[in-house]
């Protein structure tokens, strides 16, 4: 198979939804790609929606309502089959109306919202699956052109700043506020584009995982343009 992640050692690509589950994350990998070329018009999706908030959740009622050409429908049709797989599979996938996230400007010398390069964690045995069918894409970089914020030095000094209690509590105030999760990328670092239309699984950070979690981000939106995103 031809495709543009062949030469990544952190991507394992599949042909098909159930090797998209079933693969394990092979040697240094930790991202798993069902590879699609996807047919159908999903920007008319985008314009017949509407916008409730800056993150609209959007739900499969909603989608059969709108009235679509016949390259809309094709789109919809894939949109509701991927939210009917992932459901059987035992996932909640939420699909989302993106104009922009919130930003964390509480700090100016760490910043913790999903523009910022970070990996996920979970209680419990999870992947991270996601798909892009409009608009801009989410990247991710390999863990060896990555710093965690928190070893970097003068970032460690200002929380300790911020950090009213002992020395002891320290770690556990970063793990409180998600401070821990973030990452900084290396000078030279190649950020991998997820792209439009492919399922990812992304390894999480949890108890069982045997890889090491995957360094991902929300790209930057177009000015004007929403963003259609299938997350769970």
């Amino acid at each position: 198979m031809n495709h543009k992640f062949s030469d990544s050692k952190q991507i394992k690509v599949v042909p098909t939804f159930s090797e998209l589950l079933n693969t394990p994350f092979p040697g240094a990998a930790n991202a798993v790609c069902w590879y699609r070329d996807l047919a159908g018009d999903f920007k008319e999706i985008v314009s017949k929606l509407q916008l409730e908030q800056n993150v609209t959740e959007v739900y499969p009622e909603t989608l059969l309502a709108l009235g679509l050409s016949e390259k809309g429908n094709i789109a919809r049709e894939i949109i509701l089959s991927d939210l009917q797989l992932l459901t059987d599979f035992g996932a909640s996938p939420s699909l989302n109306l993106i104009k922009n996230y919130q930003r964390d400007e509480e700090l100016d010398f760490i910043s913790t919202d999903v523009y910022s390069y970070h990996v996920d964690r979970s209680p419990i045995s999870a992947d991270t699956f996601l798909c892009t069918y409009y608009g801009t894409a989410s990247d991710i970089l390999p863990n060896d052109q990555v710093e965690q914020k928190i070893l970097i030095p003068e970032i460690r000094e200002k929380l300790k700043e911020l950090h009213e209690g002992s020395e002891a509590e320290f770690e556990t105030f970063l793990s409180e506020h998600y401070f821990d999760l973030h990452y900084q990328p290396k000078l030279g670092a190649k950020a991998i584009n997820l792209g439009l239309g492919h399922l990812w699984r992304l390894a999480v950070d949890h108890p069982g995982q045997k890889v090491l979690p995957c360094v991902h981000r929300a790209p930057v939106e177009n000015d004007g343009e929403y963003r259609l995103l299938l997350i769970c």
